[in-house]
């Protein structure tokens, strides 16, 4: 067991943020989480899965929604509505103990991104439970199935659903994960693009054979060299790549950027124009969400389930979709998916041919 400093906190959500593939939300509402708790005089603690005995229950709390900024129109839809004083996350998971009718020991984080890693921080904090070490993408991801749950096989349900206005949702059965995402999906299409899940109600044992072990210590290592390469004035994307076992795979300036809100994500391509050592070629990333594939001059460079990271090299700030514009200076980083993401049914829910694009996966390594 180890209790986070405010130091461990920000180191860990900025490295989920450089992790999170331009996805996993605000990295500001995720901070603002963690010194909401911290001001309350709530600790976070965090947990090694073998540490905890195989029968405490850990559920897995989040959000869930496109990542699309909100319009006015979109905006006066819902100003008649009543607001809840609470995170929908933290009333979705005291709906789902409350239906269990027993205590949870833990919250595991559902990917790592800046505010939804901070999402299942915060829930434990303010419940008085355990972080687990652990979670089941190791970068964010932008649908429900995208988790090692899924692929080992461990039930999405029950799941608790709840929103800002107070309508809460207990779906009991499920046909599969493809099904749970398009309910959840379509609750937050109707709900400002923005619903609190918590699912996957599983004992320790359970979970210990489902998860990515080591996640959370594995962004906090990310986010520790970060923030030392930014105090030491050195090149961030080649520090984060180091110590990611990655590499700087392109550095250029914004030269354009296309997105539409569709069907509860955000989905759209970046393009950009090479400069310093890649000067003269061109760069385009798809994102869904989060960043999917690349190519470099018109050929596939990397893909999923590897990562595809942005640093802004003038504000020296992970870069999130699609909150930059033109003109941005960025490093781009790839850096190698998580084993389990690598093997036959990981690439099948997660590599590039479930995106649409008929290539074979390549892992980054093979390439550079």
């Amino acid at each position: 067991m180890q209790k986070l400093t405010r130091q461990d906190l920000y180191d860990i959500l900025y490295g989920c943020t450089i992790l999170g593939t331009g996805g996993g939300g605000k990295l500001e509402k995720g901070i603002s989480l963690i010194d909401r708790a911290l001001e309350a005089g709530k600790e976070f603690v965090l947990a090694d899965l073998d540490e905890i005995p195989d029968d405490a229950l850990i559920a897995c709390p989040y959000y869930c929604g496109s990542i699309s900024p909100i319009t006015p129109d979109q905006e006066a839809k819902y100003a008649a509505l009543p607001r809840i004083n609470e995170e929908p996350a933290l009333r979705a998971f005291k709906i789902l103990e409350e239906y269990k009718g027993k205590k949870f020991y833990g919250a595991i984080s559902t990917e790592l991104g800046g505010s939804n890693t901070a999402v299942a921080f915060y829930v434990a904090a303010m419940m008085g439970i355990y972080i687990i070490d652990a979670d089941p993408a190791g970068r964010s991801v932008p649908e429900l199935q995208h988790s090692t749950f899924f692929i080992n096989k461990l039930p999405i349900t029950p799941m608790a659903v709840a929103n800002e206005f107070g309508d809460t949702v207990i779906v009991k059965d499920v046909v599969d994960d493809f099904r749970a995402e398009a309910l959840v999906r379509a609750m937050a299409v109707v709900s400002k693009n923005h619903v609190g899940v918590a699912d996957h109600l599983a004992t320790a044992k359970e979970l210990r054979n489902a998860v990515i072990p080591g996640a959370i210590t594995y962004a906090l290592k990310i986010g520790r060299a970060y923030r030392e390469a930014k105090e030491k004035n050195l090149d961030l994307a080649k520090e984060i790549a180091k110590v990611g076992n990655g590499y700087v795979i392109f550095r250029g300036i914004i030269k354009d950027l296309k997105w539409e809100d569709k069907d509860g994500f955000t989905i759209g391509d970046t393009y950009i124009k090479g400069d310093r050592e890649f000067y003269g070629s061109d760069y385009r990333i798809w994102f869904k969400n989060e960043n999917i594939i690349s190519w470099r001059d018109g050929k596939i460079d990397v893909t999923v389930p590897d990562l595809i990271c942005m640093i802004a090299d003038d504000t020296k700030q992970p870069v999130t979709n699609p909150n930059f514009e033109p003109g941005l200076r960025v490093s781009v980083i790839g850096l190698p998916a998580p084993k389990e993401w690598r093997t036959e049914e990981g690439l099948k829910v997660f590599g590039p041919k479930y995106f649409g694009f008929d290539i074979e996966y390549r892992p980054i390594e093979t390439m550079f």
